[in-house]
C-alpha cells in the first residue's frame, strides 16, 4: 500500500510526520511557502507557493493528484478543500474539520453552541469600535486573539483600559491573511493548561493519549510534559468533550484539544486537527507510539491496538533571539552527555526572534518526580544555542 501525500505545511511537525509516513512505505510531497523548509528535507518531492492563493494551490494538487491533503498549518485557502474531497482526495480529516478549527469562530460557535461544551464567555470584534465595545461586555482583564493565526500570533491580554488600542493594533497584525476579526475571551481562572492528543480512527474507537501539561508565553508553548496528573473526573470530562467535538467535525487522523483545568471544572479551549506543538514531547519515548507515528496509521487507516504511557517525559523548546540565516549551535555535546536526555533540531534555515528552532526532550521511569524531569530539560534547553551564521 503506497499513498501519494500531499503535506502542506513543511515545519517541524510536518518533518516529523513525513518521516512517519515515509517509514510506513508511503510518498510524501512537502509544500510551504519558502524552500529548504524542514520537511522539504526528508519528503521524495517538495513545492514552494503562498497556500493562501487558492490558484497556486489548485495548481498543485492538479500537478501531483495525491491521494490524501494532510495540512500541517493553518495559513491555506482550506475552502478549496471541499472541492478536493469532490475530486475523491482524502483531506484530512476533513475538509469541514480543516476550516473548522482554521477559524476560531466557527470551531468555538460549534463548540458552545452546537455542543454546549463549557468555554469562556466570549464576543466577536471586526472593527476597533466593536472591539472596545466588546472588551466592555467581557470585561477586563480579558484574552484577545485573532480568529484565524497561528503560534500565538496577535495574541495577547487586555488588563487595563489602557490596553485595549495596542492589543486590537497587535492582533490585526497577527491575523492571518486577509481575515480581520478576533474573538474577546473572559479571563479563566485555572489551575492549568492540558493537551489531550485524540486518535479517531477509520476503523475502530477513538483512543486518548495520557494527558500532556504545558507552560506557554506570549501565546506558544515553551515546554511540555506528560503525563500530567488529573483527576479522574477531569479527565472523563475531558474526553467526553473531545469525544464529541472530534466526532462532529468527522475524520480519523490525532486531534490536539486544549483545556483548561478549573476549580469549577474542564473548559474546553481550542483544537488542532493535526500533530501538536506540545505533543512534541511523545518524541521522547513517553507512548509506545508518538504522536506522529499515530497519526500516520490513522490517516492511513492502519490499526492502532493501544496506546500505553511507557515512560516520562518532557520538551523544553530552544528559541532563536535575532534575525539571520544558516544557523549555527552551539552545546548539543553538552547537552548530550546528561543521560536520559534528547535533542532535535529542526534545520529551519532562518532564524528570527522567538522562533522555534529546536526541542530537547528528558525522560525517566514511570513514577520519577516530573518536576525534576521538567527542571532537567529547561536547564539543558538554556545550553543549547542557536546563532545565525549569516546576517539577512
Amino acid at each position: 500500500m503506497q499513498k501519494k501525500i500531499l503535506l502542506l505545511g513543511s515545519g517541524e511537525l510536518g518533518r516529523e510526520l513525513s518521516i512517519s509516513l515515509q517509514r510506513l512505505g508511503q510518498y510524501v510531497i512537502a509544500v510551504d511557502s519558502y524552500a529548504g523548509a524542514p520537511a522539504m528535507q526528508v519528503s521524495q518531492a517538495f513545492e514552494v507557493i503562498n497556500m493562501l492563493d487558492g490558484a497556486a494551490l489548485d495548481q498543485v494538487v492538479a500537478k501531483h493528484k495525491p491521494d490524501l491533503i494532510v495540512p500541517e498549518i493553518e495559513a491555506i485557502r482550506t475552502e478549496r478543500f471541499y472541492e478536493y474531497e469532490k475530486q475523491g482526495i482524502t483531506v484530512v480529516p476533513s475538509a469541514k474539520a480543516a476550516n473548522y478549527t482554521m477559524n476560531r469562530k466557527e470551531i468555538r460557535n460549534l463548540a458552545a453552541e452546537a455542543l454546549k461544551l463549557r468555554t469562556a464567555k466570549y464576543q466577536y470584534a471586526k472593527t476597533a469600535a466593536e472591539f472596545s465595545e466588546a472588551v466592555e461586555k467581557i470585561g477586563i482583564p480579558c484574552v484577545v486573539k485573532p480568529l484565524m493565526s497561528s503560534s500565538g500570533k496577535g495574541q495577547s491580554i487586555v488588563k487595563t483600559k489602557a490596553d485595549i488600542e495596542k492589543a486590537w493594533k497587535y492582533a490585526m497584525e497577527g491575523s492571518r491573511g486577509d481575515y480581520a476579526e478576533v474573538i474577546v475571551e473572559g479571563f479563566i481562572k485555572f489551575n492549568a493548561e492540558i493537551t489531550l492528543l485524540t486518535v479517531t480512527q477509520k476503523n475502530g474507537n477513538t483512543l486518548f493519549c495520557p494527558p500532556i501539561g504545558h507552560r506557554q508565553e506570549r501565546g506558544d508553548y515553551r515546554e511540555s510534559w506528560q503525563p500530567f496528573a488529573i483527576s479522574p473526573s477531569d479527565l472523563r470530562e475531558a474526553e467526553m468533550m473531545a469525544q464529541k467535538v472530534t466526532q462532529a467535525l468527522t475524520g480519523a487522523g490525532i486531534w490536539g484539544v486544549e483545556f483548561f483545568l478549573t476549580d469549577e471544572g474542564v473548559y474546553f479551549s481550542e483544537l488542532s486537527p493535526r500533530p501538536h506543538d506540545t505533543g512534541m514531547v511523545t518524541l521522547a519515548g513517553t507512548q509506545n507510539l508518538n504522536e506522529f507515528e499515530l497519526h500516520a496509521r490513522a490517516i492511513l487507516g492502519l490499526p492502532i491496538p493501544e496506546i500505553v504511557l511507557e515512560r516520562v517525559g518532557v520538551s523544553a523548546v530552544v528559541l532563536a533571539e535575532e534575525n539571520g540565516k544558516n544557523p549555527l549551535y552551539s552545546g548539543l555535546e553538552d547537552v548530550l552527555k546528561e543521560p536520559q536526555t534528547d535533542v532535535r533540531i529542526f534545520n529551519k534555515p532562518t532564524t528570527r526572534p522567538y522562533r522555534r528552532m529546536a526541542v530537547v526532550l528528558t525522560y525517566d521511569k514511570i513514577g520519577t518526580d516530573i518536576n525534576k524531569v521538567k527542571e532537567k530539560a529547561i536547564s539543558l534547553s538554556k545550553r543549547l544555542s542557536v546563532k545565525p551564521g549569516e546576517p539577512i
